[in-house]
């Protein structure tokens, strides 16, 4: 739990889950490097944790912009010892009233820009022969829910990459996927039903700083919840799929 010196690159930390670790990694001693898109916002947290914290801000839908700041990053004196991804784009719809403008920049920041990171800061730990990156899926991607999309298929598609990446990467490279529950952050006040078992982001925050270190694959929390999907995930299609549209009629 002491990450004293440690170089940290928090992407997502303007607000919800990804702040709320910022502030709690930098009062374990860390050194932060903090993105976002909301400038602003990052300038906040960064007169409030102090300027031994760097800010770059980052579209991670842009393809550029990412290779930019990952050649800076680069640069840096210190070599880069986790990298977390946050970002995500949210809309409660159905397939029928989906709003196609949106569920392509959703798409966009949720699978694209987690794969554009990851491919750039790979080069990164590559030449350290060090490094962990820390992706954000969610519960919403053990399967198919009810007014869920495209979010849900987005967090599948994260999940199906960690692993994926998780192959593919040698053996000093450490890949963790974060699986949430519902978590009370901007994002979910856009819900208009009662959310099950939801915690504070400080509660998360301290779930995932508690699995950084762990000889584990998946941090998800809270973990009555996670159990109840990963059990729903796995029973045969005839049943699942029947509760999943028992959940639908309750919504």
């Amino acid at each position: 739990m002491n990450f004293k010196d440690e170089t940290i690159w928090i992407i997502g930390a303007s607000s919800g889950i990804g702040r709320e670790l910022a502030i709690q990694l930098a009062d374990k001693g860390a050194k932060l490097i903090l993105s976002a898109r909301r400038e602003d916002e990052l300038n906040k947290l960064q007169k409030k944790l102090g300027t031994v914290h760097k800010i770059y801000p980052l579209d991670v839908s842009d393809p550029k912009q990412v290779k930019e700041i990952c050649s800076k990053i680069s640069k840096l004196k210190s070599d880069v010892d986790r990298v977390i991804f946050m970002p995500s784009l949210y809309k409660p719809d159905s397939i029928t009233n989906m709003d196609l403008d949106f569920m392509s920049k959703m798409i966009d920041v949720n699978i694209k820009g987690a794969i554009c990171v990851t491919h750039g800061v790979l080069s990164i730990f590559e030449k350290q022969k060090s490094g962990q990156i820390v992706l954000c899926g969610s519960v919403a991607g053990y399967t198919g829910l009810p007014n869920g999309q495209p979010y849900s298929a987005t967090k599948a598609a994260i999940t199906n990459f960690a692993e994926s990446l998780y192959t593919e990467t040698p053996d000093y490279i450490d890949v963790k996927l974060i699986s949430p529950g519902f978590v009370q952050t901007p994002m979910t006040a856009k819900n208009d039903f009662k959310m099950p078992m939801i915690i504070t982001p400080e509660q998360a925050a301290s779930a995932i700083i508690q699995g950084l270190n762990k000889n584990t694959f998946e941090i998800n929390f809270p973990k009555k919840f996670t159990l109840i999907l990963k059990l729903l995930s796995i029973l045969p299609y005839r049943l699942k799929l029947f509760l999943t549209k028992k959940m639908r009629q309750e919504v």
